[in-house]
Order: C-alpha cells, then structure tokens, then sequence
C-alpha cells in the first residue's frame, strides 16, 4: 500500500509513496489509469514522470492495460511468435 505523492506521511498513512517506490526501484512496471478530478492527474504525472525516468515500462490507458497483460500470459504459456503485418 503506497499513499498519494502529494500526502504527509502519517501514522494512518503509508511513509512510501507509490513514486517513492518507483524510484527505490521496488516496481516492474506501472499501470497507471487516472480518471476524475485533478488530483489523481496531479500524482499520475509524477508517477509517469517517475517510470520513464526509471525505465520501467508505463501504461495509461485500459485497453493498454489488458493487451499488456495478455502479453505477458501469452509469454508465460510460450505462446509468442513471429507474424507478417
């Protein structure tokens, strides 16, 4: 459980921020899908910001999301090969 980049730490609040993590090098790769008011955009900026410059692979959208999940089950199956576009 990480706390919003832009929250204090405190003792009903995580110390580490879902950035924190990204740049102690904790996270493999970032889902990240903001939605609503500005702060969710706020964070989402910093984290994007946090994973690029990390170079940890980022999706923004839903879609994204579920092909990037497919993807790696079909690559877990070993079900990845080569195909003319």
């Amino acid at each position: 459980e990480v706390r919003k980049h832009f929250e204090e730490p405190s003792p009903d609040r995580p110390a580490l921020s879902a950035v924190d993590a990204i740049k102690a090098g904790q996270v493999d790769m970032v889902f990240n899908t903001p939605y609503g008011n500005s702060g969710p955009r706020i964070d989402g900026y910093e984290i994007r910001s946090a994973a690029v410059s990390m170079n940890i692979p980022c999706v923004t959208t839903v879609q994204g999301a579920s092909a990037a999940v497919q993807g790696i089950e079909a690559g877990i199956r070993g079900d990845i090969g080569v195909m003319s576009l």
